[in-house]
């Protein structure tokens, strides 16, 4: 798996703390609002990028009655006037690795100071637009939690499905698609009964940089706290961090 990926697994492993919850429920209603407004409307049968928002809001154990509130709000049923911008900042991390994120926003310029000062603090730098993002390419993204047993055999049933890359570590199967193709693979993966940890629309970097234990912690503390501010919604790195660094995040 990919550097970024495997500390999104990991960050998913550990968990939310109920302290923040409340933050990470914001940040869902924002991406069902940006999805409603910017995806095609308030139908998820419709609307691909709302339904990858439901979908993320029920794997993070949000309410049904906040999921189905924040979609009548973003539809313009229940009443809201709070203008969101989306936002991609791009920077470097310790070490010169490439550093993407998505944001979503009501005030851009307290999202930019946030973002600036956070890279600052832990020894990177956020730069200008495209400084990164040549080294990114979108693809769909599918996690699954399998039994070592059965990896191969769900990989070559993704593959068949049209996957174009799968990736297989410890007990997780990582399935790569064209962003058009996301949403039939992880059908066609369902309808075979296999469980999905998360399906969504992602950034992979198309040329990694390794990392020593050093600057691995580095840039796994700076991505952290970028992904705890609470306009920033995805965080993504070209990194490939060491297993000592990896080991001890997972304390």
């Amino acid at each position: 798996m990919s550097g970024h990926s495997k500390w999104s697994t990991i960050k998913h492993q550990k968990g939310v703390t109920d302290a923040r919850r409340g933050q990470l429920f914001t940040k869902l209603t924002r991406d069902i609002a940006v999805a409603v407004h910017q995806g095609g409307g308030p139908d998820p049968d419709m609307n691909y990028r709302l339904r990858l928002a439901i979908d993320k809001a029920r794997t993070n154990n949000m309410p049904l009655d906040n999921i189905e509130r924040s979609v009548k709000r973003a539809s313009g049923n229940a009443g809201s006037d709070e203008h969101l911008y989306e936002i991609v900042y791009e920077g470097y991390g310790p070490g010169g690795v490439a550093i993407m994120l998505y944001a979503v926003t009501p005030n851009r310029n307290r999202t930019a100071s946030e973002v600036r000062s956070t890279f600052a603090k832990w020894g990177g730098n956020l730069g200008e637009t495209g400084c990164v993002g040549w080294n990114f390419e979108p693809k769909g993204v599918i996690t699954l939690e399998v039994e070592p047993a059965r990896a191969e055999e769900i990989a070559l049933m993704a593959i068949d499905a049209g996957a174009e890359d799968v990736q297989i570590e410890d007990d997780y199967l990582e399935i790569y698609t064209s962003p058009e193709h996301l949403e039939s693979i992880r059908r066609a993966i369902g309808n075979r009964d296999i469980q999905v940890s998360s399906s969504e629309l992602s950034m992979k970097p198309k040329a990694t940089v390794s990392l020593g234990d050093k600057e691995s912690e580095q840039v796994l503390r700076l991505m952290d706290s970028l992904e705890d501010l609470l306009d920033v919604q995805k965080v993504y790195t070209n990194s490939e961090f060491s297993g000592a660094a990896l080991e001890k995040y997972k304390g």
